[in-house]
């Protein structure tokens, strides 16, 4: 994805009729922002209960669980995208919007992201790279800001940046709870969590690259 000069993610479901209309009718109700921002938390929260209680289950009922953590991530997504609109294209921003914005979406990821690795469990090492994802979400975030704080700008590249690493955990939650009953579903995931692991790597590489490319080119 093209890097951004403002700190705010280009997103092209920003530009959608429907977007408009619900952050227009949630301002209208008088919800905040930063309401919705943390609310985005309980969609996390939710997500991330479901993978952690999928190893409880039979292979015939896991599937239930893929499907709602799944639901969950997108959720989330949907109260990251109408933060932002309400606060800014409807004029609602707060002193405290900035925090409420980012904060809550580095504990969302680690929720999502860890617990992706609980429910890989019998898998070699599942665990550990659950743990390896969440950390590298984290280190992402911190490199983008960190761009903004030397004065490079916050770079919202990828291979593997926030949407573009949920995409991939929906997708493979829902392959999951498709080919549950062939015993495929933890290979699925498992191999979701290596591809995450590696382009989150190499978007933090790139962003600290460009960070220094662009200090050292002045």
């Amino acid at each position: 994805m093209a890097e951004a000069a403002e700190p705010r993610r280009p997103l092209a479901t920003r530009k959608a009729r429907w977007a408009h209309q619900l952050a227009s009718w949630l301002a209208g109700t008088g919800v905040s922002p930063n309401q919705i921002s943390l609310l985005s938390l309980l969609f996390a929260a939710g997500s991330g209960g479901a993978l952690l209680w999928a190893s409880d289950f039979s292979p015939s009922h896991r599937w239930l669980l893929f499907f709602l953590a799944a639901a969950g991530i997108q959720l989330r997504l949907l109260c990251n995208l109408l933060d932002g609109m309400v606060a800014v294209e409807c004029a609602r921003r707060s002193k405290t919007g900035e925090v409420f914005n980012d904060l809550p979406d580095r504990v969302a990821d680690s929720m999502i992201l860890v617990s992706l690795g609980y429910a890989t469990v019998p898998l070699p090492h599942a665990v550990e790279l659950g743990w390896l994802a969440g950390l590298l979400a984290a280190l992402t975030a911190y490199v983008r800001l960190l761009g903004g704080t030397c004065g490079a700008g916050q770079s919202f590249m990828g291979p593997m940046a926030k949407q573009h690493r949920m995409a991939l955990t929906t997708a493979a939650l829902l392959a999951a709870a498709a080919l549950g009953p062939w015993d495929l579903s933890e290979r699925i995931l498992y191999g979701a969590l290596v591809i995450l692991c590696v382009g989150t790597l190499l978007t933090v590489a790139r962003r600290t690259r460009r960070i220094l490319k662009v200090l050292e080119d002045r």
